[in-house]
């Protein structure tokens, strides 16, 4: 096996052993899937529909809502097939499809997060040129910016992973496509290229960390020089959806990658990739829903259009 196309199909991590178990990993990620779906699918339609809404935080969630879209249905279709049938294979041009489009996605989803943690930098610190520091147009460069970005990112990762020879066999440990799992079936010295990349796209990712920490400080700082207490609830009020998401989507990826080895097993990898891969889709529409009063007033009167009384 002296190159990666000789390896075709690959074989994916079952799930579990038992039929049972099979098919209650399939309902799981079924009703994860569908509440991601109808939860995304309704800020989009929210974000769409509701003139009130066309607002640079709502502008960023609506993005953030279509990375989710595709982010989930990048790995859970292939996971629910596999748990259904009790198959494992995946051909060598999907395994290059779920990877590209994963790390696409991911990119976008962290792009995003930090963007929206400047609009809140913004809109509490610099309030008084909230409006001409996200306009409409800054907005959508600073949108196109992290989907072009990301796109780049998962270009070059793909350019450098899928031409390596694979000769370490063909049994993935994982239930869906990683760079680091893709590595470890190299065995050639070409993968050093790779891990100079992903030792780039590391310090990335720690800038981001660092904007965001130095932005949430310089946040926590103005909200407690507002003098009143109902002042300081409202305007913490408006950061804690993007912190609660931050804070999922970081911390599970966080561990994913940087767990020691003496820790790691295959049942905790798929626990803590499915914790930062498929939950956080799912969850982030339920978190702004329910911290945003103007969200939830315009899911309810889309949903009376849809469903006037009689």
């Amino acid at each position: 096996m002296s190159n990666s196309s000789s390896i075709s199909p690959f074989l994916l991590l079952p799930l579990a052993d038992t039929r049972q178990l099979q098919l209650l990993h399939f309902c799981l990620f079924l009703g994860i899937s569908l509440a991601a779906l109808l939860g995304n699918g309704l800020i989009i339609s929210a974000g769409a529909c509701g003139q009130h809404l066309h607002s640079p935080m709502f502008f960023f969630l609506l993005s953030l809502a279509l990375s989710d879209l595709g982010s989930i249905c990048t790995t859970v279709p292939k996971a629910m097939h596999n748990s259904l049938w009790g198959t494992r294979h995946l051909s060598y041009s999907a395994c290059a499809a779920q990877v590209s489009l994963l790390v696409f996605f991911m990119g976008v989803e962290l792009s995003l997060l930090t963007i929206m943690c400047y609009d809140r930098y913004v809109s509490i610190c610099k309030a008084l040129h909230y409006g001409a520091l996200l306009g409409s147009r800054a907005c959508a460069h600073m949108a196109a910016a992290a989907w072009a970005s990301a796109f780049l990112y998962a270009l070059m990762h793909t350019a450098n992973t899928f031409p390596l020879p694979l000769c370490q066999g063909n049994a993935l440990g994982h239930f869906f496509w990683e760079i680091p799992h893709i590595l470890k079936l190299s065995c050639s010295k070409s993968y050093l290229r790779e891990l100079g990349l992903i030792a780039v796209s590391a310090c990335l990712v720690f800038g981001c960390f660092v904007f965001i920490v130095f932005s949430y400080v310089q946040i926590f700082r103005a909200v407690l020089r507002i003098p009143s207490e109902q002042g300081r609830h409202k305007a913490f009020s408006t950061c804690l959806p993007h912190l609660a998401v931050l804070s999922l989507f970081l911390s599970s990826a966080m561990f994913a990658h940087l767990k020691p080895p003496s820790i790691s097993s295959p049942s905790l990898d798929v626990a803590v990739s499915v914790l930062y891969s498929v939950v956080p889709p799912a969850l982030n529409p339920l978190i702004y829903s329910l911290r945003n009063q103007e969200l939830r007033d315009a899911l309810r009167k889309m949903m009376a259009g849809f469903f006037p009384q009689q």
